[in-house]
Formats: structure tokens, sequence, C-alpha cells
């Protein structure tokens, strides 16, 4: 589930390709027959699952893909979608369940493809990835070894970043980008979206604590790549069946990139901490199993870690803020749009009813129970 942006209301325009040009595209772009073609749910741009039939020379390789079309908006950086391909493929060599890029016919990573929408042609950049397999976290029920073996991704992750390097990698500094953790602050002018009460009250709330607690001490966070977008339905599983008949999953993908960003550690876990919140039975438990497993490899610093309550919730009120300003926008795609709302506002609301301290004892209880120790 990507997230989108807040360039979305004028010049934003989903993708609307039907699965005929969508099978075009594949067989210009790529070179390969669409044997059978699926729409998949997306946010801002367009996605279909692709299975392609490949020639005798060919066989052995992947058949199944999926084809993602960039919306307009985004289509305009090309540059940065390169470099979160290039993010992709990187982790996929390291040994991380990413999809890999299939190639053009011109043995680029994109492709740029106008399409004809009546009253003005439209360019959209495209990609074909791999398919992986799995489901998603949102479909599985989730207990601590899993939101364990999920932060200590998280943070595996931010660290591999470390040590990419890409001559266009400035494009991932996005100072206004509306999905970067640090851009809290910048939901102020879409709070119009909001009804006058309790929920548009603790937004405003967050974000006074944000600037007066988070924005004013990021000098004090270690800086990283972010994926930035860990949600429940961008990571998949898989499952395997012990002797004790208990279902055991371990994550298979690890999908969406398109919300990278410069930023730091610790919005890693926030982001993650909060999505795995979103169909837990547990919510309020969730956080310590997700910061043990993110601190097994990257322990957090104090400043770090006080920033943390303040953190998820800002991260809830950026995607709880922001479905409701675009399903103003497109009441047709509110059932997508309004995924994380649907808990959401219950979560953040139960968060500010407990209470910062006890919150944040919860989670550090439990994270400190571990030790060395990882769930089973």
């Amino acid at each position: 589930m990507s997230s989108g942006d807040d360039r979305r209301p004028q010049a934003l325009a989903k993708p609307a390709f039907s699965e005929a040009q969508a099978c075009a595209v594949v067989e210009s772009e790529f070179g390969f027959r669409v044997s059978e073609i699926q729409p998949l749910p997306s946010y801002d741009d367009q996605n279909f699952r692709v299975r392609v039939s490949r020639p005798g020379d060919a066989l052995g390789g992947p058949t199944e893909y999926v084809l993602k079309i960039s919306n307009t908006e985004s289509s305009k950086n090309p540059d940065l979608i390169e470099v979160q391909s290039h993010v992709a493929m990187f982790l996929h060599e390291a040994g991380f369940p990413t999809a890999s890029v299939c190639r053009t016919r011109d043995g680029g990573v994109t492709s740029l493809v106008s399409v004809d929408s009546g009253s003005q042609t439209k360019s959209h950049v495209v990609r074909l990835l791999t398919y992986l397999p799995g489901r998603p976290v949102a479909e599985v029920p989730v207990g601590p070894r899993l939101l364990y073996e999920i932060g200590r991704l998280a943070a595996t992750l931010d660290k591999t970043l470390e040590e990419f390097h890409h001559p266009k990698l400035r494009c991932l500094r996005r100072e206004d980008f509306i999905w970067n953790l640090r851009n809290v602050p910048l939901l102020e002018k879409y709070l119009s979206a909001l009804g006058q009460d309790r929920n548009r009250e603790i937004v405003g709330e967050v974000i006074r604590l944000f600037k007066e607690e988070v924005t004013a001490k990021l000098s004090h966070f270690r800086e990283c790549v972010n994926h930035g977008d860990l949600n429940d339905h961008n990571i998949l599983v898989e499952s395997s069946e012990p002797a004790s008949g208990d279902a055991v999953f371990r994550v298979s993908g690890i999908l969406d990139f398109e919300d990278m960003s410069c930023g730091y550690y610790v919005f890693e876990v926030a982001i993650a901490i909060m999505y795995m919140m979103i169909e837990s039975r547990d919510p309020m438990g969730v956080g310590g199993h997700v910061l043990a497993g993110f601190e097994s490899v990257i322990p957090l610093t104090p400043a770090e870690r006080g920033a943390l309550f303040l953190l998820v919730c800002g991260r809830f009120c950026q995607s709880l803020v922001m479905a409701a300003h675009s399903c103003r926008l497109h009441p047709e795609n509110a059932e997508y749009l309004m995924i994380t709302a649907k808990t959401g506002w219950k979560h953040l609301q139960q968060m500010f009813a407990m209470g910062r301290r006890a919150v944040e004892d919860l989670w550090f209880d439990t994270a400190r129970s571990y030790g060395c120790g990882v769930p089973v």
C-alpha cells in the first residue's frame, strides 16, 4: 500500500490503463507476451499482476511479474524512481526478499510511456518487477515472534542501506515529502478534512508536541535512509507448520519503496510499530516486541527512545489525516484509502487515554524482558 504525497490535489493523476494497454506495455517495453493479467489494488499508482510466456531460449526465468505504472506527478521525477529501483536491486543482491527488477529492451530499469487520455497525452514511468509470494501481514495472526522479526528486519534493512551508493542518491532528500516522518507539522494544512471533534483535537496536540519535542531535537537522532512504509500490506509472509501445529510465519517479501527518503533509524521502528498495531488484538503491546527486534540490531539512544511515542502518534496522524483528505478528493477509492482508519483512530485515542508514560513503560519493559533471548 503506497501512501501518496501532498501534491495529489491538482497535479497528480492516477493512471487508468486498460488491461489491453498494460499488456501492450509489457510486450513493447520488456519483450514479453502476456498470457494472464490481473489488476492489483493501489493508492495512487496502478499495478497489474502479469504472467508472461517466455520464448524457448529463455525458459527457466521468472514468469510472474508486477507491472507498476507510476502516476503523472511521480513520473515527472524519473531519477527518484530509478534510485528506488536500484535500492530494491541492491537489497535483493544482499539477500533480502525484495523483488528483482526486469530490464527494459534498452537495458534500463524504467521506461517512460505516453498514452492518449482523450483530451491530452500523459506520460507514465513503468517498471516490471518479479512477483513475490506470500500473504500480507494484515491477513495473518501476528504474534510476538513475528513482531520481533519485523523489528529486526527494519533495522537490518536500514543498516544494510548504509552501504548503498548511487550518483542520484540526493533525490532521497525529500524535504517537503508529506510522508517523511519529520514532516508531521505539514499536516496542519490538511486539517480541514477532519471534523471538529476529539480526533482533530488529538491531531492538533500531536503536531504541537511534535514541534516542541521532535523537530527541535532532530540533530540528536542518527541519520539513515528509510524504507518509510513498512506497513502490514507491504510485508509478505509465508507459513510453515511445525510439529506443534501452530503456524510459524517468516517474511517472504518486502514491497513498495516509493516512500523512501533520508530520515533516521528511530523513524523506521516507529513506522513499523504503528502499522503492526493496526490489525493487532493487543495494539498497545505491539511496540515492545517490534522494538526488541529492532534493538537486537540497532539499540536506540536515550534521545531516540524519548521520541518514540510521539513518532508513532505522528505516523498515525499522517496516515489518518491524509486518508481523510484523499477521500474528499477521490471518494471512489475510499475503501482502499481508509484501510488504516478503520482501527487507527481508535488506537490513537487509546494511546492518548493511557498516556505517554504508561505506553512507554509497557513498550520498554517488554523490550527489556527479551534480554538476549528471542521469542519462541
